[in-house]
């Protein structure tokens, strides 16, 4: 059967075969060709273009990412997301924004899966990637000395406000190196609670007049938010400027957690431990509640949250208030604090969401601080032993190992130690080459 100009509107089963003869023409210029989940193809559609061909068996849908493909009839009419789930061959370039897309080096990154055989021409190398211990390093001072601060944002992007010993409204946004000025808060305030970015902070209850006042920072100035339902001081936050979390703090020590959507506070779940002067980490809907003071000693407690209630976690190595921490639900960082008899202390430690490890220590020890980023890429900053100005940032290394390599030039396999498999080296190979163990 022959079909001239065909146009199709909705579903397409081909159970034969099509060809066309000829040179196709046209551009698909959209970000993406594919062949959607409603176009069933049992069979295989094949283009006899001059410059590419195109074939598929036994496909569900397609994936073609952000590439033109040239050689097609015109109009053609397959859009939306698609996987191959049989073969793909490819005989030309395959042309992104009307250009061949560069294969050396092979242009994509992050994780693969596939189900089935892999062939590869050439040489083939494998590594596996692990973050070394990360340490703390000496970053830019604050321009104003101060405790009793709170903080947001990452390393490279931190935000610094309120505070006592210095002056309470002032904030300061720090770039990877050094702090600068930033708009200050309307209500000057100490202890209070800090969540979001550095372009989208947010800042709740505290002391002097802070109490139940809430603010939004923009990158540029504060705006007043909704108030906290309980006024307190030396509270633990965590979440973003749209989904924040505020829980614990003096009221005297409070068991209340409240919720924020960007406009106003909401009742949480209660925490299972009253406490203030303690820290948190996460977000709304995985929270991470730990340390503290709770008369007449300082905490290990921990608790997570997920969303409306409180759950016992693993209790930290040391117990302590004053506190900082950063990071996730399954990967916080608790770092200085002060301790009963020990004074104020450096020592830092890393959950996984089970239990508590020992990290490096904070190259000064201090009580009274705040914190920002994530377990590999961590910032502290300020505090008191007495008002500190320091900025510390908290760094781990990625590291890549290659483990295996095929060089089609030798012919050889190759296993790199150290491998955690014992028996690998007396691993049946059968490759045409030689299997050899290398110290690199």
């Amino acid at each position: 059967m022959r079909i001239h100009n065909p146009v199709i509107t909705g579903s397409l089963i081909i159970s034969g075969s099509i060809t066309t003869e000829g040179q196709p023409t046209g551009t698909i210029a959209s970000a993406s060709y594919a062949v959607s989940a409603s176009h069933a193809l049992t069979a295989s559609y094949v283009t006899t273009a001059q410059t590419a061909s195109y074939v598929t068996t036994a496909q569900t849908a397609s994936y073609v990412t952000a590439s033109n493909v040239d050689g097609l009839p015109e109009g053609f009419p397959y859009t939306g997301a698609a996987e191959i789930t049989g073969s793909l061959n490819v005989i030309g370039d395959i042309l992104q924004n009307g250009a061949a897309l560069e294969t050396d080096p092979f242009p994509y990154t992050g994780s693969a899966i596939i189900s089935g055989s892999q062939q590869v021409t050439g040489s083939v190398e494998f590594s596996h990637e692990y973050n070394t211990p990360a340490v703390w390093s000496a970053g830019g001072a604050l321009s104003t000395a101060r405790y009793d601060l709170a903080g947001a944002g990452t390393q490279n992007a931190g935000l610094a406000f309120g505070g006592a010993y210095g002056d309470g409204a002032c904030t300061e946004e720090y770039n990877g190196s050094s702090w600068s000025a930033g708009g200050a808060l309307s209500a000057a305030r100490y202890g209070s609670g800090g969540a979001g970015t550095q372009n989208a902070g947010l800042a709740f209850g505290g002391s002097f007049p802070g109490g139940a006042s809430t603010e939004e920072y923009d990158g540029t100035s504060w705006s007043a938010g909704g108030a906290l339902i309980t006024s307190r001081r030396l509270l633990g936050g965590a979440g973003t400027q749209n989904a924040g979390l505020a829980f614990g703090g003096f009221n005297p020590g409070s068991l209340c957690t409240e919720e924020y959507d960007g406009s106003s506070w909401s009742a949480g779940g209660a925490l299972i431990t009253a406490r203030c002067r303690l820290a948190g980490a996460g977000t709304q809907n995985a929270g991470l509640a730990f340390g503290g003071f709770k008369s007449p000693s300082g905490q290990t407690c921990t608790e997570e949250y997920d969303g409306s209630s409180w759950s016992a976690g693993g209790a930290l190595i040391t117990s302590r208030w004053y506190l900082a921490g950063m990071g996730t639900q399954n990967a916080g960082v608790v770092f200085g604090g002060y301790n009963v008899p020990l004074g104020c202390i450096s020592c830092t430690e890393e959950y996984d969401g089970t239990s508590w490890s020992a990290g490096n220590g904070l190259i000064r020890g201090r009580s009274s601080l705040a914190g920002a980023g994530t377990q590999n890429a961590g910032l502290a900053f300020g505090g008191e032993n007495p008002g500190v100005s320091c900025t510390e940032e908290y760094t781990s290394a990625l590291i890549y190992n290659k483990s295996f390599n095929y060089s089609s030039t030798t012919g050889k396999t190759m296993i790199i130690p150290p491998t955690t498999d014992p028996g690998i080296a007396g691993a049946l190979w059968n490759n045409g080459g030689t299997l050899s163990i290398s110290a690199g």
